[in-house]
């Protein structure tokens, strides 16, 4: 077992910033103020920076250890899923079944990796996964963004826009379409309106797409996953753990 000298090093120390950085995060988003969403974005974006810098550092000084890499992808997952959770309260376009199929991936890998290691072996990766989390980390940075063009009464408008819409009996994917047509048709008429008005219209469904986009992304990496590491699926691997995990 480790001992705690040997935990206590700034790669690691990066690590649990970026877990402590989740609940400031998420507070500054259900925050109206401009100020705030600015902060949330800035705090996001060197939560992530600090992603590259620890296990760069933990390598390049020697300074790996089994705490890191438990906590380093843990870490991870509790900020892109504390993100995606934040936006389904506060943003109406997002819908639940996203955010369902989004941290049920990330449930299914880790199973799969718990099942790889009480097989001994290690979870086959894949180059889905980095697109995955390319497009995830795109996806947050895009709203938080928007976010800052159209905090307050905009955003409030925008939600309003979708409530009413779905009263009216039509879905998620329809209002924003429709959004995508207005906004589409108003930027080819001679008389723009002003830039505010063109961003809100924006704001009204570029959300909504890029988390449809990478919903399909991370459902068809988790896909992936299971079509490369089958094998530890087998009724045989999966009987033999279930038997050592009640012998020991």
């Amino acid at each position: 077992m480790e001992d705690w000298k040997t935990i206590a090093n700034f790669p690691n120390f990066l690590t649990v910033l970026r877990v402590l950085a989740l609940p400031f995060f998420v507070y500054s988003l259900f925050q109206k103020e401009i100020e705030y969403q600015i902060f949330a974005f800035v705090l996001f974006a060197l939560a992530s920076l600090t992603d590259l810098i620890d296990g760069y550092l933990a390598r390049k000084w020697n300074q790996q250890t089994e705490f890191g890499k438990f906590l380093d992808p843990l870490a991870d997952k509790f900020l892109v899923i504390g993100c995606f959770i934040a936006f389904l309260f506060i943003h109406e376009p997002i819908e639940v079944w996203m955010v369902v199929l989004i941290v049920g991936r990330d449930m299914l890998i880790t199973f799969l990796r718990y099942i790889a290691v009480r097989s001994g072996s290690s979870l086959r990766t894949t180059m889905m996964g980095k697109v995955k989390t390319a497009f995830q980390m795109g996806a947050i940075l895009l709203i938080l963004v928007i976010f800052m063009l159209v905090s307050g009464n905009r955003k409030n408008l925008i939600n309003e826009m979708y409530t009413l819409g779905k009263t009216a009996g039509l879905s998620t994917f329809q209002i924003a379409s429709e959004n995508a047509k207005s906004f589409f048709a108003t930027i080819q008429r001679d008389d723009l309106p002003e830039t505010n008005d063109l961003i809100t219209l924006a704001a009204a469904f570029v959300p909504y797409f890029g988390m449809l986009l990478t919903t399909i992304i991370t459902v068809f990496s988790g896909l992936r996953y299971l079509v490369t590491n089958y094998s530890l699926l087998s009724y045989r691997n999966l009987k033999r753990i279930f038997y050592d995990r009640i012998q020991s």
